[in-house]
């Protein structure tokens, strides 16, 4: 649409209707995520914040989260170094092995947490072995079970 000024005829206003986007195009815009759009290193920063099982679901939400967070070791680092708290030896001999921060952690997270709950006396009142939850136990090698044991003679 055009409009003239009736002071000067020779000056013309033009008017343009907004852009309207095609629905589907409109789709594509709302759909384009932050790791699309931020450089790797914010995107790593956001991922970073959340624990682990969060981050192993971000992975599972699409091909790009997936891809930044299986391709960034460093966020598996902080959750590894957590873990190390209670697996020292076992997360030490992995990463000495060459593995990543992230297959360290996966070898390691059950058994940090079994073995936090043995050293914290849940089990110390067990009987017998029946008694034992199957569900929360996880196999551990022969040094696990000493540091168990001697946490065990020492309460």
């Amino acid at each position: 649409m055009q409009k003239t000024s009736k002071r000067n005829k020779q000056s013309v206003v033009s008017w343009e209707e907004p852009t309207i986007l095609p629905p589907d195009k409109r789709k594509r815009e709302s759909q384009q995520n932050f790791v699309d759009v931020l450089p790797p290193e914010v995107s790593c920063k956001i991922f970073s914040k959340l624990d682990i099982q969060s981050l192993c679901s971000a992975a599972m939400t699409c091909k790009s989260w997936n891809h930044a967070i299986e391709n960034s070791d460093n966020l598996w680092k902080n959750h590894c170094l957590i873990v190390r708290a209670v697996c020292q030896r076992e997360i030490d001999c992995d990463r000495g092995n060459g593995y990543s921060w992230k297959i360290t952690l996966l070898r390691n997270y059950w058994k940090s947490k079994v073995k936090q709950e043995w050293l914290n006396g849940k089990y110390s009142n067990i009987q017998s072995s029946s008694s034992l939850p199957e569900t929360s136990m996880y196999p551990m090698d022969a040094d696990t079970w000493g540091e168990i044991l001697k946490a065990e003679l020492e309460r």
